[in-house]
């Protein structure tokens, strides 16, 4: 990837934190550039210097050596020379015998230490004598008392050193790491956490912003406490100190002063660090790119002005959650407890680059405020800030699949590394067509959306603050879509609704007018929102708009921590909700939503439950890539097992029958006997075993209604609906008088229960959905017993 030329050198740094990291003592208006290489262009020439040349350097910063227990600590010359040194002076001539203006003995005298030291051990002292210089310039010229105190302290550290020959060691409490994991392992992690489902080329672009990101923290120039102070007068004042002074030490002065060593910020600081620069640093970052917006190149423009905030954001929201898995250091923990060793995805560049990267020729979705990532949308609906609410932070769940241990017989890692490289290369898989049959159905909206050509927003009205005109606008767009769609529901109703502080809608938004939306009302504390309203205007429709639209709202919620949707459908909106995963088996309980969501006559009451480890904006592209690994999978294992065997000969000698597993090469095509379950021969065994489960069963909080027979008054025509009728209790008196001799006879019974229910009632009545809930905990038991395969 070529570099590109950004920002010119000598651009000041951005107030008192700017982009361009400014060499100690300079004000904040020298840019890296040029203090380093002054400083570098000095070194070499000194370096370069005869050797009595360089031996009067170092005699003023060498202590007297002359008997007579001298305290002169460094020879002083008699004709000093001027300040500023003169252009045209000719150089004069050391002499080792030029007396000290202090002490009175000679240049000699204060090198004596000096006279069999190599070539490149004086030439290492050299360069700390001129970071001495350069920091005693530091010293006069800065104005804030933390860091001039720094700065001495470096100052002084480097004269012992030269004092002494010995290498500067910093003296400190702490080494570094100062923090695990360091922000640039945090970014790794961020980057695998969104990012990994994504097609290769938009991965790499990804990458691209996280170096990005990664190079500017490692040039940023902190404001100093004193500075913070006054800007945020509650923060943790003694802890950004502390921060402030390792990275002056660590990170800032190595720059300039390369005798002292240098780390990366990213390496050695953590989530503290930056968290007290992102606020500061991402809104000086974009406004920069703002202003320097027209002297970039199309491609540049793209990148930085579209992508770059976007990935801000979606980082802003892991920096400052409290929860964000990238900051755990067990991210990617393997079964074992270790850590999996992680490839590093991106590192800090070596040296200062500017702003602005050449990107990867991939379109990744259009910024605007509110709209969603392109590339992982779970935290990524935002709410814009003139409808009254702050934005939450996301709190994902920590990574508990991967805390799961392998199962026996799992396919290798490596088998599924080399798969996933074929179905990822451009060149080996061609891309769906929107109009194949196996497209998803929300694949042609998620492709607009990367295009810009549509955008999700959540907006509502707000009573706190004033309005914004671009939102009132959105709502009356809402309103008429909802009012055109829904003939049926009175339009004041709608409009209440609509503009109700209490309820929001997520807008489709396409060329700047609304197509379509849904409206809720979120319930955090009974665990549910109500789905209100969901249209999508009628020239717009079978474009997959619904479904996409479903899935932003599902992820809307996953980030707010609520896991359940409820609404009323009517006849014609029933086969879209069952396709967005609602059913009529509600898992809320009646106590938690009665009282709360609105009532319809002739609409049936539908539920969805939220998985919350599932990115539902990119599942059907999840899935889709599952097929295509299963499929290269099977074509693998096929190209293994081409041998062609002989045909079976036993028949002609008589052989009736043989075993399925003698026939040759069936067990390399991956075939297995059936498992049919251990089949307990023991009677009394068999007895224990089924009383056990039986109790179980009976003892199950949905078991009460398969306790006794059905009575008829209760239910009239019960018997003529069901021939064969099986309750808990028959099965009881069955069981204790070994009416079951083996496990099928008891699972018949215990089946014909829970199909009896089903046929009898409604899937919407509480019978039937404890007859689901039971037969799943029946099945549970029965495989931990053993008597069937898990």
């Amino acid at each position: 990837m070529a570099d590109s030329a950004g920002i010119q050198q000598g651009s000041p740094a951005i107030g008192a934190a700017g982009l361009v990291p400014a060499a100690p003592g300079a004000g904040g208006t020298e840019g890296a550039a040029g203090g380093s290489a002054r400083i570098a262009v000095k070194k070499a020439q000194l370096r370069s210097s005869p050797r009595p040349k360089k031996l009067e350097k170092l005699g003023v910063y060498s202590s007297c050596k002359a008997e007579g227990a001298c305290k002169c600590n460094g020879w002083k010359s008699q004709n000093p020379p001027p300040t500023p040194p003169r252009t045209d002076q000719q150089s004069s001539t050391v002499n080792l015998q030029e007396p000290c203006r202090s002490c009175s003995h000679t240049l000699g005298d204060h090198v004596t230490h000096l006279e069999n030291v190599s070539e490149e051990e004086m030439n290492r002292l050299l360069g700390i004598v001129l970071d001495v210089e350069y920091l005693y310039t530091c010293v006069h010229k800065e104005e804030d008392a933390d860091t001039k105190q720094v700065y001495f302290s470096l100052f002084k550290l480097l004269r012992k050193s030269i004092l002494q020959m010995g290498k500067p060691m910093l003296e400190a409490q702490e080494s570094p790491p100062f923090e695990k994991p360091s922000i640039e392992q945090g970014v790794n992690n961020f980057v695998q956490y969104k990012f990994s489902h994504l097609p290769s080329k938009e991965r790499q672009t990804i990458m691209e912003l996280a170096k990005m990101f990664l190079n500017q923290i490692n040039y940023w120039q902190l404001e100093t406490p004193s500075q913070r102070r006054q800007r945020v007068p509650n923060d943790d004042a003694a802890g950004y100190k502390a921060n402030y002074t390792r990275w002056l030490c660590y990170c800032n002065v190595p720059q300039f002063c390369d005798s002292l060593p240098r780390y990366e910020t990213t390496q050695i600081f953590g989530r503290t660090l930056v968290r007290s620069v992102f606020t500061v640093m991402r809104k000086q970052l974009l406004e920069q790119a703002r202003q320097e917006k027209d002297k970039l190149p199309p491609e540049k423009r793209t990148l930085i002005l579209t992508h770059f905030p976007k990935f801000l954001s979606m980082l802003e929201e892991e920096v400052y959650s409290h929860s964000s898995p990238i900051w755990s250091q067990d991210f990617l923990a393997g079964a074992s407890g270790g850590l999996i060793p992680i490839h590093t995805v991106i590192s800090a560049p070596p040296v200062a680059r500017p702003l602005y990267y050449s990107p990867s020729p991939v379109s990744v979705d259009p910024s605007t405020c509110g709209s969603v990532s392109p590339a992982r949308k779970t935290a990524s609906v935002l709410e814009p800030n003139p409808v009254g609410e702050k934005r939450k932070p996301s709190e994902p769940l920590p990574h508990e699949e991967n805390k799961r241990p392998r199962v026996v017989g799992d396919i290798p890692m490596e088998l599924i590394n080399e798969v996933m490289a074929t179905i990822t290369d451009p060149a080996t898989v061609p891309e769906t067509s929107l109009l194949s049959a196996h497209s998803a159905r929300d694949e042609a909206a998620r492709h607009e959306e990367r295009r810009g050509v549509i955008e999700f927003h959540v907006i509502g009205n707000s009573l706190n603050q004033k309005p914004n005109k671009r939102i009132l606008m959105w709502l009356v767009g809402l309103q008429n879509v909802f009012s055109h769609q829904l003939p049926r529901m009175p339009k004041e109703y709608i409009t209440r609704l609509v503009f109700d502080p209490k309820h929001k809608t997520l807008s489709l938004i396409k060329d700047g007018r609304v197509i379509g939306g849904i409206c809720f009302r979120m319930f955090p504390s009974q665990g549910f929102t109500e789905i209100v309203f969901c249209a999508v205007t009628s020239n717009e429709q079978v474009k997959g708009y619904g479904t996409h639209l479903m899935n932003h709202l599902k992820e809307y919620h996953i980030k707010h921590d609520i896991l359940n949707f409820l609404t009323y459908a009517d006849e014609y909106a029933i086969g879209y909700f069952k396709k967005q995963g609602f059913s009529k088996d509600i898992k809320v309980p009646k106590a938690k939503y009665v009282g709360y969501i609105k009532d319809y006559e002739g609409a049936t009451l539908m539920g969805c439950e939220l998985n919350p480890s599932i990115p539902y904006t990119e599942f059907s592209v999840i899935i889709k890539k599952q097929k295509e690994i299963i499929k290269k999978l099977i074509e693998r294992k096929q190209a293994q097992i081409r041998k062609v065997y002989p045909g079976l000969s036993c028949f002609k000698e008589g052989v009736r029958q043989i075993p399925i597993e003698s026939i040759p090469g069936i067990r390399e095509t991956g075939w297995k006997p059936i498992g049919k379950g251990k089949e307990l021969k023991d009677p009394d065994q068999l007895y224990s075993t089924l009383k056990t489960i039986l109790q179980h069963v009976k003892s199950h909080p949905n078991a009460w209604p398969f306790m006794e027979p059905v009575k008829k008054t209760e239910a009239p025509g019960y018997y003529q609906v069901i021939r064969f009728p099986m309750d808990l209790k028959t099965m009881s008196e069955r069981l204790k008088s070994r009416y079951y001799m083996t496990r099928k006879l008891f699972m018949a019974d215990m089946q014909r229960i829970f199909t009896n229910c089903r046929e009898y009632n409604p899937p919407e009545s509480e019978y039937y959905k404890c007859a689901n809930l039971l037969e799943k905990f029946f099945y549970t038991k029965i495989k931990e017993a053993g008597l069937i395969e898990k």
